[in-house]
């Protein structure tokens, strides 16, 4: 049995997901993967729980309880770095909200925690817009893994298909659609149903955040956009070289006029070489039956890669949800700690 330490920095909704799921995977995880993995410290603001006996797993009591500030192992201002230095060296599960520019507070804490010789698993956008190359050639120097499917696609299986994939190709352009909440919208008013009451049921059913501000106007599409292209090209662009253009620029009425045609309008994120250059792009575009995305539909996402040897290979689905994040994560770390290289 791998007994790993993990470290857990950020608790919302994905962190507690994420936690539940590794409980109820525990027996699987052992049984087909020889892993085990024992929750030691976590983070919210304002400080953090660390147990620093080696058998202890805080796993349930966070289950139970959460991470309250009257526990009386909670300490204010315990930050993640006293972790990486008083424990075995494991896991670093990351889910903080990061500045997509600049990608902090997470960018420091997976610095931090692959200096030190951790593993690292982040769901994060944010450090992978402002570095993700620096953090991979990082984890490569220490000789770590560093895995971030969560942050790019979640359930679906984006960045593993590029880069590992597809190795033995070159990618030419690829096209998503890497918004479950903007999908699903264009959806509903494809089917005839208003914005308004469209973005209501998105938000009762929790495809949709409070303030969907970010998914709406495309910039959520635009950073997993980045993302992927700075990690497929080997690139170091910045959110300003990516076009954007969201939801307001495709009215209902063209929404619907498009189906009646028989096409669907898709908030699109595309990635083009073709001219020499990277160009990056996200708009509503219309797409016709011919098209690979054409058939995702509701909270669903996909994306189809043009290569220079394999052709065109497309992956479709996914759910858009904490719970998908926290499997997508789950699998990061079964995949580096029986696998490192990505």
């Amino acid at each position: 049995m791998m007994r790993t330490n993990v470290v857990l920095v950020g608790f919302g909704n994905v962190g507690r997901a994420f936690v539940r799921l590794s409980a109820e995977k525990q027996a699987r995880l052992a049984e087909r993967h020889g892993i085990g993995l024992r929750l030691k410290a976590v983070f919210r603001s304002g400080g953090g729980i660390l147990a620093e006996d080696r058998e202890v797993d805080l796993g349930r009591e966070v289950l139970d309880r959460g991470v309250p500030k009257d526990d009386p192992r909670f300490r204010p201002g315990l930050r993640p770095e006293a972790a990486f230095d008083r424990l075995k060296p494991g896991v670093l599960v990351e889910c903080l909200s990061a500045h997509p520019e600049t990608g902090e507070p997470a960018l420091g804490y997976l610095r931090a925690a692959i200096a030190r010789g951790w593993h690292a698993v982040t769901a994060s956008k944010g450090p992978l817009a402002a570095d993700a190359n620096g953090l991979r050639r990082a984890a490569r120097s220490r000789e770590v893994g560093f895995r971030f499917s969560a942050a790019a696609g979640a359930a679906l299986p984006a960045a593993d298909v590029g880069i590992r994939c597809l190795a033995g190709a070159e990618v030419v352009s690829f096209q998503g659609i890497l918004n479950g909440t903007t999908n699903f919208l264009l959806t509903r008013m494809a089917a005839g149903q208003d914005y308004g009451s469209a973005l209501a049921d998105a938000q009762k059913l929790g495809i949709a955040e409070p303030d969907p501000e970010r998914d709406i106007s495309g910039w959520d599409s635009a950073v997993k956009l980045l993302i992927l292209s700075n990690l497929l090209f080997d690139e170091s662009l910045k959110l300003k070289d990516v076009k954007v253009k969201g939801l307001t620029a495709a009215p209902a009425s063209d929404v619907r006029r498009a189906a009646a045609a028989g096409r669907k309008v898709k908030l699109l994120a595309v990635a083009d070489r073709g001219s020499g250059r990277t160009s990056l792009r996200v708009a509503p575009e219309p797409l016709d039956a011919r098209h690979p995305l054409f058939p995702v539909d509701g909270a669903e996402k996909g994306v189809s890669f043009l290569t220079d040897s394999m052709g065109t290979v497309t992956v479709l689905g996914g759910k858009s949800d904490p719970r998908a994040a926290a499997a997508a994560m789950l699998k990061d770390i079964i995949l580096l700690l029986k696998d490192r290289d990505l």
